[in-house]
């Protein structure tokens, strides 16, 4: 299986197609806002093939935990679990390593990290919010088999800290993996791409990929699949 933690995700908008988002996502108390755990995003079904697709149209799974299947309009999904916070994603995302019997891409978004903190610049929130998942990482790490492979990433940052602005930052984005024939030690330096990480999924698979980007199997695995 492989096991994919995506903190942030992204909706490409034109002048002539918006995706409408956040929808009963707020409440309203006096004179103030609060976003509550309803958050639900309507987005256009991507305009081109994605990974998802080419995973499940290989027969393979691909379990969304928290808003992915919103990000993708349900396209490319063939299961999928809702969250209400980091901590409940955390927990799902654990019971299905756990459980259940897949073969595939489980693909999380933790979307607190962005939506209840880097936005707000809550910067004890953000905070809290990383050592919670720091310390649930070795019961995700206990579960993971020796084939399954763990990424952590994001698409952009959103640095709490910059008091200035409450916009996304312009970080690079990490790209942590980790699994029992995985490479130590390995620096692949700034990538040109974000595209990478789905061709590198699809390689990982053994499908021929349809999306830009450049597959990095052979870089971070000590052997690749189906070697000896």
């Amino acid at each position: 299986c492989f096991f994919f933690f995506f903190f942030f995700f992204f909706k490409q908008k034109t002048a002539y197609e918006i995706g409408v988002r956040l929808v009963g996502s707020e409440m309203c108390i006096r004179d103030s806002y609060k976003r509550t755990s309803n958050r639900h995003d309507f987005s256009l079904e991507p305009p081109k093939v994605t990974m998802l697709d080419q995973l499940k149209q290989n027969g393979l799974d691909v379990v969304s935990v928290g808003k992915i299947i919103d990000i993708f309009a349900g396209k490319g999904i063939t299961e999928y679990e809702r969250t209400k916070s980091n901590e409940d994603g955390i927990e799902k995302t654990i019971n299905i390593i756990k459980d259940k019997n897949f073969n595939g891409l489980c693909f999380v978004n933790l979307v607190d990290f962005d939506m209840l903190w880097g936005h707000r610049n809550d910067v004890d929130g953000y905070a809290k919010g990383l050592s919670c998942f720091d310390e649930k990482l070795p019961n995700i790490i206990e579960h993971l088999r020796d084939d399954d492979i763990l990424m952590i990433t994001a698409d952009h940052g959103c640095d709490p800290g910059k008091l200035d602005s409450t916009d996304h930052t312009r970080e690079y984005v990490p790209w942590i993996i980790y699994g029992k024939n995985v490479k130590s030690g390995v620096n692949m330096g700034t990538l040109p791409t974000f595209a990478d990480i789905g061709a590198t999924i699809l390689d990982y698979f053994g499908v021929e990929k349809e999306i830009t980007g450049t597959s990095r199997l052979d870089i971070i695995l000590k052997n690749k699949k189906g070697d000896n």
